[in-house]
């Protein structure tokens, strides 16, 4: 096992200082990509760039609560942050994009009880926030062709690069609603137009997003509604978010991806419930819920925006989910959450990225204000009223070219 000491930001289970920066012991365990797959070691690399994400935040919550034992890595009792970015490989001499889960399973992303796996920066293995670290060398995603010049990436690229990893989770969220929205619904449409059930799947799967309601307004939120706009053109989608319609996240998303918005300014539940049907025409066939509030579960299924037979999809950390068994017994409803992707996801992710726009929505936070006070920076300006919607830091300079 190759050991090395690095500095780099850190979680712990400490009610004061959940992170901190400073000297690590970098470990080097064999890990295995995929069931069946060899054990490796992790190769050197050096982070470039990364993203600050909202898990971040909910694991330093569980550190304040003492709760993050079972993520540290094995014989450990810190885990280093960070799963979204770039590094720079240097036995390979490239860029590279980190594939963040990998284990002794045969997809990761769907373990069972007798499957493990691990997540860089998350659950059990160390992450990016470091001046250095290991990472299984299958695992190092290259970048597309064109974009490395005079052997710097263009900043704006850099920033299309902290995305992979939340827009691959999305790409795994659209290909499980409709496995599953079709399924659910294919009957009901060879009931209704007396059809065969190859042409039921069909007409399931052109109509589960006919009035879809994404509930939030994060970088997540909008990745869905972008991927369903790629997919399914016609769709109705409908944004529920605080934020004013006039702010530039709101007028960004809705440029993305063609969707409609209703801001959530009303006094009760009840008349925002009221006012998402009357904007969809109709009560939601999916539900989207991204917003990290249990208010989203009451809106789709105490309030019925949720209709018969609709899929309600729970990507949100934290908030618990309740229901009324009468009422989702008889509308038929399928409730349903899921992390992560699998490898062809985060390459897909990073093609579609790669040729956008969202680099227009990341801020950068100076490095040195970061290593400063980790803590003060996520609670005062990466994750608090009026913060960007998405964050990064450009952790060495000497790899990124600024004027482009």
């Amino acid at each position: 096992m190759t050991e090395k000491t690095i500095m780099g930001t850190y979680f712990q289970n400490d009610s004061k200082h959940p992170i901190r920066y400073g000297e690590v012991s970098l470990i080097n365990p064999p890990r295995r990509r995929l069931r069946g797959e060899p054990e490796k070691e992790g190769i050197l690399a050096y982070p470039v760039m990364q993203g600050f994400c909202g898990t971040d935040h909910e694991l330093m919550r569980m550190g304040r609560e003492g709760l993050l034992g079972p993520k540290f890595p094995q014989g450990q009792n810190r885990l280093i942050n960070g799963h979204e970015g770039i590094v720079w490989v240097p036995s390979e001499n490239r860029f590279a994009i980190v594939l963040i889960r990998g284990g002794d399973s045969y997809d990761p992303t769907r373990y069972t009880e007798d499957e493990t796996y691990f997540e860089y920066g998350c659950d059990q293995a160390d992450g990016l926030f470091c001046d250095a670290g290991y990472f299984h060398p299958d695992m190092l995603l290259p970048i597309p062709e064109g974009y490395v010049k005079n052997g710097k990436l263009p900043l704006s690229f850099a920033k299309r690069m902290v995305f992979p990893d939340p827009f691959a989770c999305m790409v795994f969220q659209l290909e499980r609603t409709t496995d599953l929205g079709v399924a659910q619904n294919f009957r009901v449409e060879m009931a209704h137009h007396h059809c065969d059930e190859q042409t039921g799947r069909e007409l399931a799967q052109q109509h589960l997003f006919d009035r879809t309601v994404i509930f939030g307004l994060g970088t997540t939120g909008m990745f869905m509604g972008d991927l369903i706009h790629r997919s399914h053109p016609d769709a109705k989608v409908l944004f529920v978010a605080r934020s004013s319609p006039d702010s530039p996240k709101v007028r960004f998303a809705l440029e993305q991806t063609g969707a409609g918005y209703l801001q959530n300014n009303f006094e009760t539940e009840e008349e925002l419930a009221k006012a998402i049907c009357e904007h969809l025409n109709g009560r939601a066939t999916v539900f989207f819920g991204v917003s990290g509030s249990s208010v989203e579960h009451r809106i789709a299924l105490e309030h019925k925006v949720l209709g018969c037979n609709g899929i309600y999809n729970s990507f949100s950390l934290g908030p618990r989910i309740s229901f009324d068994t009468m009422p989702f017994g008889f509308e038929n409803h399928l409730i349903f959450s899921s992390i992560n992707f699998r490898k062809e996801h985060m390459e897909q992710a990073i093609l579609l990225l790669a040729d956008s726009r969202y680099d227009e929505i990341v801020s950068l936070i100076d490095k040195q204000e970061f290593i400063a006070d980790p803590l003060a920076a996520y609670e005062q300006k990466i994750y608090c009223k009026g913060a960007p919607l998405k964050t990064a830091v450009v952790w060495r300079k000497e790899w990124i070219d600024r004027s482009c």
